[in-house]
């Protein structure tokens, strides 16, 4: 039998052959942990549909991070998780609020680990949503109470921008938006901007789709809708050249890291989008994900230690140059065996 001349098996053959010929490299330096933190001391509280994940108390948040940063993990990202809730989030740019205060907390014991801020309101928000409701009114239909809502984009930015200067000057390396109010990349950098800290980045949840995938986050954060979805403010996951439109937008109006939401469905988005623009691209490996796969590996379905190191590496073989992964941790070890 004739073989062709070049057979690809024979360097396949062992894994040194393998690892001198790979084109994609999965490294501790790619990951950012996400973390979330509430009031209270002592406090290290199991989210339940997110097997190994937990809300922490600041004091506790401190103790895990350090226990990140000695993987080599270089960053994390801060949810808050406030004791009360407004309709104007005002906990959220609160001086002293719980983000703040971790922040300070984490740059006094960890400086050289990055801190990155989530800025958004549905965490901070009476109603769930992730911006100002200007107008809420009961409807009926089809037998199940709903509400009409519209949310109001400007007034929105203005707390986004209070909330982005709060983190800042707490300390926050990073920035990053996560509300997709239009045009609040320019009011946060002008926020900044103005308020001196013209230094510090901001990555944008550019093209961030309203997804399934988020429910367990919003156990985790304790922020769900209390009506409606966020359907009108997030993306139509069908939609690919109009996520291409918002990372345009974001990046013009002065982010320096933009950002893909989902990860595993939104390969293709996280490529083009680095084809296109070649700056630097996250993606978000977020709640659902994980739930579903911790979940097959509990069951022994699948392989966990594979199957993300697999996942992982696919989001950085489709172009992204940060992941923030719940699985942060694991992988440093994984990677470092």
């Amino acid at each position: 039998m004739r073989f062709p001349i070049y057979r690809p098996r024979r360097l396949r053959q062992n894994p040194q052959l393998r690892a001198l010929v790979r084109e994609t490299e999965l490294s501790v330096s790619d990951l950012v942990m996400p973390l979330f933190v509430r009031e209270g001391s002592r406090l290290r509280k199991p989210i339940k549909s997110m097997p190994g994940q937990f809300q922490f108390s600041v004091d506790e948040l401190v103790k895990e991070s350090e226990r990140t940063a000695k993987l080599g993990v270089p960053a994390v990202i801060l949810f808050g998780i406030p004791d009360k809730k407004d309709d104007k989030a005002s906990g959220a740019y609160a001086a002293n609020g719980i983000v703040p205060r971790a922040v300070r907390a984490l740059k006094k014991e960890l400086p050289e680990l990055i801190v990155i801020c989530d800025v958004c309101l549905c965490e901070y928000m009476s109603h769930g949503h992730c911006g100002v409701i200007r107008k809420a009114r009961k409807l009926s239909g089809a037998g199940v109470p709903a509400r009409e809502f519209i949310i109001d984009n400007d007034a929105s930015l203005s707390l986004l921008a209070k909330s982005s200067v709060a983190y800042a000057a707490a300390g926050a390396d990073i920035i990053a938006p996560s509300d997709m109010m239009d045009g609040r990349v320019a009011a946060i950098r002008a926020a900044l901007d103005e308020t001196g800290f013209t230094d510090t980045p901001i990555m944008s949840y550019a093209a961030k789709f309203a997804s399934a995938y988020y429910g367990p986050f919003r156990e985790a954060a304790e922020s769900p809708p209390q009506f409606g979805d966020r359907r009108t403010y997030q993306m139509d996951y069908a939609n690919a050249d109009e996520a291409l439109r918002e990372v345009a937008l974001d990046i013009e109006e002065g982010a320096d890291i933009v950002m893909v939401k989902p990860a595993l469905g939104y390969q293709d988005l996280i490529w083009r989008v680095k084809e296109k623009f070649r700056y630097p691209v996250a993606c978000y490996n977020v709640s659902g994900e994980y739930a579903m796969l911790k979940a097959a590996a509990q069951n022994g379905w699948l392989d966990e230690k594979q199957a993300v190191l697999e996942m992982l590496t696919g989001f950085r073989r489709s172009g992204a140059d940060i992941i923030l992964t719940y699985w942060a941790q694991p992988a440093a070890k994984w990677l470092k065996d």
